[in-house]
């Protein structure tokens, strides 16, 4: 089952006093690129973390933010009361010195001085530690889940497109017959004119002939483009797929380059252009799969 490298999730739990949230965010990138943005109490353990979105992910572009809140507004930020009083008193002492009167509004410029605010330490104990775990995990189920649902529509759509191929090249084929009247047509009075003058090495002349025509078969790159489709098909349900159905799309341009190269005729051409431009969506498509 083919998978979008695009997902979302975000998963909440509360612990004692603490909310946990996880936020994930991907997108499609060649390789593994892994942002993990958390508390500083909580670097000891970015490792571990990093590991367990990489072995599930995979690949793409991943942006996870870990946040950790206090229920218990208790527990917060605390005003140190010591730090208040002496603001007061040096800014007190520096108004009877320059003999200006104190503010109106003293307490306001008190609690914008650096300082008095402290946030209680936290200290995460392995417990704890564990439950951010469990919250990534359902985090990361939620973006595998987006992931699946992005991934099926991507594969209809490329389903779709290789079918359109399919249908195009079926429709070379009465070209392809009136293609090959019309160059026997040309080499026979080509022969006749040569014929009449004499002047032609008759071996090189049939040496030369044969290969002209093995140059102009277009055969074989319609029964390699059909085999290539095929494999296409078959790829969508594999795992992790992504690159390998970016190498057959690579072979199917190169068959359909071959053919348009080889076919020397006009409708044909219109024909290989629209198969191009098919190609290039599923190429498009297929850099959004994992």
């Amino acid at each position: 089952m083919i998978r979008s490298m695009t997902g979302f999730g975000i998963a909440e739990q509360t612990y004692l006093s603490k909310k946990i949230s996880v936020e994930v965010k991907t997108l499609n990138s060649k390789q593994l690129d892994l942002q993990v943005k958390l508390p500083n109490e909580l670097r000891f353990a970015e490792l571990d973390f990093r590991n367990k979105i990489g072995a599930k992910l995979q690949r793409g572009k991943i942006d996870v933010m870990i946040t950790i809140a206090d229920t218990d507004l208790t527990q917060t930020y605390h005003i140190d009361a010591d730090i208040v009083k002496a603001y007061k008193e040096q800014i007190e002492a520096i108004s009877d010195s320059l003999n200006v009167a104190p503010s109106a509004d003293l307490a306001s410029i008190l609690f914008k001085m650096p300082g008095i605010f402290n946030l209680p330490v936290e200290n995460y104990d392995e417990a704890f530690v564990a439950k951010v775990g469990e919250t990534i995990d359902q985090a990361l189920e939620l973006v595998d889940g987006f992931r699946i649902q992005e991934g099926l529509t991507l594969k209809k759509d490329l389903l779709h497109r290789v079918e359109l191929i399919l249908g195009l090249l079926e429709q070379v084929e009465p070209y392809e017959k009136s293609r090959h009247e019309v160059i026997k047509q040309r080499l026979t009075k080509n022969l006749s004119e040569l014929a009449a003058s004499g002047q032609y090495d008759e071996n090189r002349f049939e040496q030369e002939l044969i290969y002209y025509l093995e140059k102009l078969d277009i055969t074989e790159e319609k029964v390699r483009l059909r085999q290539h489709c095929n494999y296409f098909n078959e790829s969508c349900d594999e795992d992790q797929a992504g690159k390998k159905l970016g190498f057959i799309a690579q072979e199917m341009g190169r068959e359909i380059n071959t053919l348009g190269s080889k076919a020397n005729e006009a409708n044909i051409q219109k024909i290989v252009v629209k198969m191009k431009d098919e190609l290039e969506k599923i190429k498009e498509q297929v850099c959004n799969i994992l």
